[in-house]
This record gives structure tokens, C-alpha cells and sequence, in this order.
């Protein structure tokens, strides 16, 4: 009789579906609450409440929940077919049985597939039968979200048993299964933030660049639903009228990207059944089963131990004795090679299973050592150029700026001068880096004794988004001289033209400004404890008031050495904006002075306050500024000074003329 090669055992796919039904009832159960509960809620409210959009806006956003779904459940499905990796005498049996390696593996690959399908077959079965019965059903919407699911789901399984293959030890599966779909956003983490120790304005905490190496976070930042609706007039029974949304159309943003994951699942498999192939069954208990990569492992854990405990250590240790805001690069190296040579010597005892693996180490202790002094001399003398990088103008699509309580976004097409001002402004910090990290040494080691009323620290913060894709983060801790503000070659002096520039006064009011409305305000006045909401029409008279007062010289002027002399008056006026397409937002707050009188004067026609409320807060609460009219809990004094402190969208602004 002719023998046949059979690469699919159906007695083995019905017996792990039986032995594990557990797992995938409970899921199917699970599951399939969520169309009942949306069957309660129509039989409750109405058959019709809910439209084809609405069920197919349901399956997308169960689509974008599906990664976070799968990363447990799939890791689950494959540890349970899995299983018999991991122990010598089910490994022995297994590979005993007259099924070739490729059997095994195409069997048991299928039945875990199965097992993480089966729930979302019932529940998307149920889903159906809802949408039916309400009328609703979108055979584009279910075709997308089968396909969906599907790609994800096969993604998941396949990269859990690639990971099931790589080591012969259940408890070592999960951490390695989680370190494969995060281990690029913690890199990416880990060294932007231990980057920022060493290089010059470095404020990046996360770049994103390599995120699509973590699918998890990628799937669920990128495939999301987008709805459209549209604005429909009705009627309440008493005859009332009213705006009411209606749903249209849910599209499937990036659905794309699930089909180049699918692919990746496909050579996930491929890579795991040759793996298998390869594998000896001796493996099973080995926290890494594959040869080539117990290295990849041992100095991969040396390196992460590195990174975290270092910073860990340095903190605990050195961090008091820091001069400025940046690392100290010898106690840095000491403190990540005890750090690597924790995480060393613990891989080295996971993958020997025992205690005694320091003789003849030090070749492999000495790679540690040499990669953690090359890491601190690479950030330290700044060898790739990343202090010194100021994107060229071409490069840039917007750059935002806060700086002096304010935010500004420009970008070329609109704001080039402006643009411009503020790369040269960068330049300038950048070259003037040694004295920078001067006086942040020299702040922290003597703190506020060198605040004086001829200096100020501020912060500079820029944002660079590259036309690319690229975000850029850089932020100084500036100290401000009056001397240097004299200075034209200084950063001073650029700030300083940069903030008080006419053109930038006038973009703090929004001031003939096209894509912002004020659409309302608020004014609380201290003296009667009393509030009042603006309307439009309030709000751009006050405005224009405020305008007014900018052009004569008595509002908007930013004295870098005044703290709060409490010269404006007691009451807190607000102005709300909206953007043209009604979907941003602004508000800015302007503390009135005594100065402003077109200001004062518009409040008066308006009602809004009276002569009796004209109190300054220093008159008000005189028992919070000293004798000098400062207050008491500013630690900058007070010059006699115009001061000024403004912002715009998430900050407000202050006039306080002495």
C-alpha cells in the first residue's frame, strides 16, 4: 500500500478544540454580551433607533479595540496549543506520534487560529441578526470588519507562536511575547529620556519614529472609525425646532495597514515552522530554545538593565551632586555598568539554570562596560549633531513656539519674517550652549541668590513638525540680563524683539485675524463677588478696546524682570475665540490696569463695571505685597516697571503697570 505524507491531522485539531473549550466559551460568552445588550437597548427604545452607519461605526470601533483584544487572547490560544514545548515528557510523546513536524505544526496552528476566531464569529453572527432585525444591516460595513478581524487576528496568533518557538519555557512566553510588540516604543522611550541628560535642549520623551515596530500601539493609534454627519432641522411635539446630528456614512481610517500586518503574521508562521523544524526537543525548559539568539538575549537584557537601572542608580546616588540640568558622565558610566552588570549576569544564570556562571565572564563583562562608556561619549559630545540641528525653512510645515507664558504657531506660508526670527533666535541658543549650561550650573548650585532685578530665567520652547512627518522638541532654561538685552548678537536681545514686536502683540488678540472669532468671554469683578458671561457682541467691543490701548503703547509690553505688583485691577476679564471651521478653540485673559483706558471705558458703556469697581488688587488685598508693591509670594522682585504677563490658548495675560 502506497504511504502518504499528511500535513493535517483532524483526530489532533478536534482533540486541542475539545481540551480547551474552557478558553474559547468563555470568550464566545463574553462576546456575544454586547449584541444582546444592543438588542436590549432597541427593543427598549425602538427597532429603528439605530441606522446602517451606526452598526457599521459599531464594527469599526470594535475593529480598532480588536489589537488590544488579541494581544491577550491570541497569546492565550497559542500557549495552549503550544503547551507541550515546554515540558520533556509531552514534547517526547508528541514527537513520537506518527505525524510528521510539519503536521504538528500546521495542525495545531489551525486549531489555535480556530479557537481565536471562534468568539468573534458568534459575536459577529449575533451582530447580524441584531442588525437585521432592525433594518439595519450594511453588507459593505460587515465585509470590512471580517476582513479586519481576520487580518488581526492571524497577526496576533502568528506572532505569539513565532515567540511560542523562540524559548522552551512557559513563564518565559508572556514577558517575551509582550517585549517583541513593545520593545521599540520602551526603546524609544528609554533613550529619548536618557538622551535628555545629555544633549543640549533635548525635550523629547517619545519620537514615534519606529512605532509601526509595535503594532499594538501603532494598530490602535492609526485604524480608527471616522464618521460624517450632517446637520439636520427638526421639531420637538410642542413645535419646537432644533439642530439635531445624523450619522451618514463610518469609514475605516488606515484599513491598509491591517493587510501589511497580515503579512507579517505570514512570515511570522513561516519563520516559526522553520524554526521547528530545527528545533531539539531537549530545548523544552530553556528560557531560549534557538541557539544563535541566547547572545542576542543575554547582552539584549544587559543592555535594558543598563538604560533603566542605570538611571535608577544615578538618581538615587549622584543626582544631588549634579552641577545643572545634565548628566555627570563618569558617575553615569559607573552607575550603567553596575546596572548591565546585573542584567548580564542574571541572563547568563536564566540561560545556564544555575548560579555559577562568573568564571570566564569578563570578556563578555568587558563588552558591557565598552558599550555603555561608548552610549555616554556618543550623547556627551553630541556626535551625531542633534544639539545643533535647526531645520532649514523648506523643511518646516508648522513650529510652534512658547515662550513668555504664550504659544504661537507659525508656518512659512504665513508667518515666513516671523519664521525666520525665530530659527536665527534658535541658532543663537545653540551657539551660545556653553553659557547656557553655565548659568543653569551656576543656578542650581547657588539657586535663588543670583536672581537679582537685572536678570530673569524664562523658558524657550519649540516644536518643530517637518514636512516629512518628523516632530522636532527643543526647550532652554534662558537666564535674561538687562546688559545682554542691549546685545544684538545676544538671545536676549532676540527674544526680547521677538515678544515685543508689534506683529506679535498684535497675534496675541487675534487682532485682524480672519480665522478666529471671539464667540463670547467672562469678566468676575473681586470688589462685589459678582460674574457675568459675554456674549459676541460684548466680547468683540472689548476686544477692540484692548486693540486700541495696544496701538497707543498701554497694553502689551513684557518686562522680563517684574514679578506681580498688583496694579491692575481686581477683576478677572476672559475673551473666548473659535476658529473659522469651528473645531479650535482660544481664550485669552487680560488683567486690566489703570493704564488701559479705552479698556475701562468700554466696560463702563457696557454696564459691565462702575467706578466703585475700579480697585486695584493691591488696594484690595494690601495684605499680600510688601512695601515695595510686590507680592509677597513672587521670589523675582519687583523693578517699578511695566510688567507684563500674557498667553494665549491655555495661559492668560497680564498688564501690570507700576
Amino acid at each position: 500500500m502506497q504511504s502518504k505524507t499528511s500535513y493535517f491531522n483532524a483526530t489532533l485539531f478536534r482533540k486541542n478544540l475539545t481540551r480547551f473549550w474552557p478558553l474559547w466559551g468563555l470568550a464566545s460568552f463574553v462576546g456575544a454580551l454586547f449584541p444582546l445588550a444592543v438588542l436590549l437597548d432597541m427593543v427598549h427604545r425602538g427597532w429603528n433607533v439605530l441606522s446602517a452607519p451606526d452598526f457599521t461605526g459599531m464594527y469599526y470601533d470594535a475593529v480598532s479595540a480588536v489589537p488590544v483584544i488579541n494581544l491577550v487572547y491570541a497569546a492565550l490560544c497559542a500557549m495552549a496549543v503550544w503547551s507541550y514545548l515546554y515540558n520533556a515528557r509531552s514534547v517526547g510523546l508528541m514527537h513520537t506520534l506518527p505525524i510528521r513536524r510539519e503536521g504538528l505544526f500546521l495542525t495545531n496552528f489551525l486549531s489555535g487560529l480556530s479557537m481565536t476566531l471562534i468568539p468573534y464569529a458568534v459575536t459577529g453572527v449575533l451582530c447580524v441578526v441584531v442588525s437585521l432585525c432592525g433594518g439595519a444591516f450594511d453588507a459593505k460595513g460587515l465585509a470590512v470588519t471580517v476582513l479586519a478581524v481576520l487580518g488581526e487576528s492571524f497577526f496576533y496568533f502568528s506572532s505569539a507562536t513565532f515567540v511560542a518557538f523562540i524559548t522552551g519555557n512557559a513563564f518565559t512566553m508572556p514577558p517575551l511575547y509582550a517585549l517583541l510588540h513593545f520593545l521599540a516604543v520602551l526603546l524609544d522611550w528609554l533613550i529619548s529620556s536618557f538622551a535628555q541628560g545629555f544633549i543640549f535642549g533635548f525635550s523629547t520623551y517619545y519620537t514615534g519614529v519606529v512605532e509601526w515596530l509595535s503594532p499594538t500601539v501603532y494598530l490602535v493609534n492609526n485604524v480608527r472609525c471616522v464618521r460624517q454627519y450632517v446637520e439636520v432641522q427638526q421639531t420637538f411635539p410642542d413645535g419646537t425646532p432644533y439642530t439635531s446630528r445624523l450619522l451618514t456614512s463610518a469609514d475605516l481610517e488606515s484599513f491598509w495597514l491591517i493587510g501589511v500586518y497580515a503579512l507579517v503574521g505570514l512570515a511570522l508562521a513561516a519563520l516559526a515552522l522553520i524554526l521547528y523544524r530545527r528545533r531539539r526537543s531537549e530545548t523544552a525548559g530553556d528560557v531560549v530554545a534557538v541557539g544563535w539568539l541566547r547572545p542576542v538575549f543575554r547582552y539584549g537584557v544587559a543592555g535594558l538593565c543598563a538604560l533603566l537601572g542605570g538611571q535608577f542608580l544615578y538618581s538615587l546616588f549622584w543626582y544631588g551632586f549634579q552641577q545643572g540640568e545634565y548628566y555627570d558622565t563618569l558617575p553615569m558610566v559607573v552607575c550603567l555598568l553596575a546596572a548591565g552588570a546585573i542584567g548580564y549576569y542574571g541572563a547568563s544564570m536564566l540561560l545556564a539554570k544555575a548560579f555559577k556562571v562568573f568564571r570566564g565572564s569578563w570578556k563578555g563583562l568587558g563588552i558591557v562596560l565598552a558599550g555603555c562608556a561608548l552610549v555616554c561619549c556618543v550623547l556627551h559630545f553630541d556626535l551625531l549633531g542633534v544639539a545643533d540641528r535647526v531645520p532649514e525653512a523648506s523643511q518646516i510645515q508648522t513650529l510652534e513656539i512658547r515662550i513668555a507664558d504664550n504659544t504661537y504657531t507659525l508656518t512659512p506660508e504665513k508667518d515666513a519674517d516671523l519664521l525666520e526670527q525665530v530659527r536665527a533666535l534658535h541658532q543663537t541658543v545653540v551657539a551660545d550652549e556653553s553659557y547656557v549650561r553655565e548659568m543653569e550650573a551656576r543656578r542650581s548650585s547657588t539657586w535663588s541668590e543670583d536672581e537679582t532685578p537685572n536678570t530673569a530665567y524664562t523658558g524657550l520652547n519649540l516644536t518643530y513638525t517637518l514636512k516629512s512627518g518628523t516632530r522636532i522638541d527643543r526647550w532652554y532654561s534662558l537666564l535674561i540680563t538687562r546688559d545682554r538685552l542691549a546685545q544684538p548678537e545676544t538671545y536676549d536681545y532676540l527674544l526680547d524683539q521677538f515678544v515685543n514686536s508689534d506683529t506679535v502683540k498684535a497675534r496675541r488678540l487675534h487682532l485682524d485675524d480672519d480665522f478666529w472669532t471671539v464667540s463670547g468671554g467672562s469678566l468676575y469683578i473681586d470688589t462685589r463677588g459678582e460674574g457675568y458671561e459675554l456674549g459676541s457682541r460684548e466680547g468683540d467691543a472689548i476686544l477692540k478696546a484692548v486693540g486700541r490701548d495696544l496701538t497707543a503703547g498701554n497694553w502689551g509690553d513684557y518686562d522680563w524682570f517684574s514679578g506681580d505688583s498688583g496694579s491692575s485691577y481686581a477683576m478677572d476679564l476672559g475673551l473666548d475665540f473659535e476658529s473659522a471651521d469651528k473645531e479650535r478653540y482660544d481664550w485669552i485673559s487680560v488683567h486690566v490696569t489703570p493704564a488701559m483706558t479705552e479698556t475701562v471705558d468700554c466696560l463702563e458703556r457696557l454696564g459691565l463695571v462702575t467706578r466703585a469697581d475700579l480697585v486695584t488688587y493691591r488696594q484690595l488685598y494690601p495684605e499680600d505685597y510688601g512695601a515695595d508693591g510686590s507680592s509677597i509670594w513672587q521670589e523675582v522682585p519687583h523693578t517699578g516697571e511695566n510688567a507684563v504677563v500674557y498667553t494665549e490658548d491655555t495661559t492668560s495675560a497680564m498688564v501690570s503697570p507700576a
